[in-house]
């Protein structure tokens, strides 16, 4: 049988692997899929031809924490704070959805991924409201053809009236979905999205855990997110029972503590910053500064589609800014400017790929466009006028780029997007039927007598009972641990 072989010839080539380095004029040689060969000419000649001629080659950019099923009610939470955002989606939209509006919502939103040149994502998958809202999910990724974790969520969006059952039952079918979905090392692989800490009996909490470690799955956590006395982040008690490991994704961050960071640092654990939530919702700085100080590879996510855009060179943008901000602070109240900066576009482009991949455990799979690793790629340049003249290439990506500037896309060495249109679905009629689905959706929630974004008086102090019950026990069984 032949293989299928692809050359992409005379572009200039990002690898982001530090022992090819850069290519003023390259080729990429795929063959089934897996990247074979780099260099400025290799000769090659029995295959069909991508021509990059004025194009940027680069890695795929890496999401690592997505909410891909909200990308139906994209943009309501643009004037929304993260209590809006927690009554209004996650405890008010999320029960309108139906499996079939979670199977479009997670397809349109990867493809939307897609034609902004976001090969892989991490999809924090917590509308699984029914067995039959996960199957959805996960039949939405792989029907879109991009990379991507399935991190199934527990959390119940209807607690005075759930469809599912209880927790253990949750359990049971994160495993039916393993059996099902996760056999084989496909693009599409399985992980879990841990329920808030402070929601949750501890017990719950150390079960989701187990879960996810007997499948070898994932994990990623919303962590040190919400401000507030009692609203424990899990990241100690956690550690004190050695729950924490390299395998977490640990998303925001911006309220942890001193001892919190030394503990991430300390057992390899990853993080996750997404700019535009927390500089819009309320969370606090991003928390690239505090990575820095502690030695951890940051990553990026558009989080929330509801708010931000899919497109991770928005979040490249604001990220390095905020960086470079907190990171000159000391200097300015110093009455001084910084000499230099303390992040540059090469080094924050790395975010989005080389970190990514690692934070998601595919480092050996993608993130670099290394001879022996999937062949996950982007064309970014053409004809606009925001791509001439290209001076710095990092800059031109980071400042400059937006999702009509990626032409082309491959992902494990097929073609999603060509020439600036995309292969994978008819445009039209995508955006067609995701208008009608939202429609649906949002007539659900005004039929169910619900308000948006709907955040009740006192809200938090309501959670806050709550919190200190998980909080009391939790640090009781970290005590318990360390007296063993």
């Amino acid at each position: 049988m032949s293989k299928q072989r692809t050359l992409v010839r005379n572009g200039h080539v990002l690898t982001m692997d530090p022992d090819l380095g850069d290519l003023a004029s390259g080729e990429v040689l795929i063959e089934d899929g897996v990247i074979v060969a780099v260099g400025p000419s290799l000769g090659v000649t029995d295959a069909e031809v991508v021509d990059a001629t004025g194009h940027l080659v680069l890695p795929g950019l890496i999401d690592t924490h997505r909410h891909t099923w909200q990308s139906l009610v994209r943009g309501i939470c643009g004037d929304w704070t993260l209590g809006d955002y927690y009554f209004g989606i996650r405890l008010g939209i999320s029960p309108a959805y139906t499996p079939d509006d979670v199977r479009l919502g997670n397809r349109y939103g990867a493809i939307d991924a897609l034609n902004a040149g976001v090969t892989t994502i991490l999809d924090f998958s917590h509308c699984n409201n029914t067995p039959e809202h996960a199957d959805g999910a996960v039949q939405g990724l792989l029907d879109a053809g991009i990379r991507a974790a399935f991190c199934y969520g527990f959390f119940e969006s209807a607690p005075e009236d759930t469809r599912f059952g209880d927790h253990a039952a949750r359990i049971k079918d994160f495993h039916r979905i393993a059996d099902t979905y996760f056999g084989s090392d496909g693009r599409v692989t399985l992980g879990v999205s841990l329920s808030e800490i402070f929601g949750l009996p501890w017990e719950h909490s150390v079960d989701e855990l187990a879960a996810a470690r007997e499948r070898q799955a994932l994990l990623v956590n919303h962590a040190g997110c919400v401000f507030g006395s009692v609203l424990a982040t899990g990241i100690l008690e956690m550690e004190a029972l050695g729950l924490l490991g390299p395998d977490m994704v640990h998303v925001h961050c911006t309220t942890f503590g001193d001892a919190e960071w030394e503990a991430l640092a300390r057992t390899g654990g990853k993080v996750s910053i997404s700019s535009q939530t927390e500089l819009n919702m309320g969370f606090g700085r991003p928390v690239f500064e505090r990575c820095r100080q502690h030695g951890i590879a940051p990553t990026l996510s558009a989080d929330v589609i509801s708010l931000n855009s899919g497109d991770l060179w928005h979040e490249l943008r604001f990220g390095l800014s905020a960086a470079r901000a907190d990171a000159a602070q000391a200097t300015n109240l110093a009455g001084r400017m910084p000499d230099n900066v303390v992040t540059t576009a090469r080094e924050a482009l790395r975010w989005s790929t080389v970190n990514a991949a690692e934070a998601m455990g595919l480092g050996d799979k993608v993130g670099s466009l290394s001879p022996g690793k999937r062949a996950d790629l982007i064309l970014v340049g053409g004809g606009a006028l925001e791509q001439h003249p290209r001076v710095d290439p990092y800059a031109t990506l980071v400042f400059q780029t937006s999702a009509a500037d990626v032409q082309t896309v491959i992902v494990d060495g097929q073609v999603v997007k060509q020439g600036g249109v995309l292969t994978v679905a008819d445009r039209d009629a995508l955006t067609a039927e995701v208008d009608a689905a939202s429609e649906r959706i949002l007539g659900r929630v005004r039929d169910a007598g619900r308000e948006l974004p709907g955040t009740p008086p006192g809200a938090w102090a309501a959670i806050e009972p709550m919190a200190r019950g998980f909080h009391q026990v939790a640090v009781e069984a970290a005590r318990s641990a360390r007296r063993g």
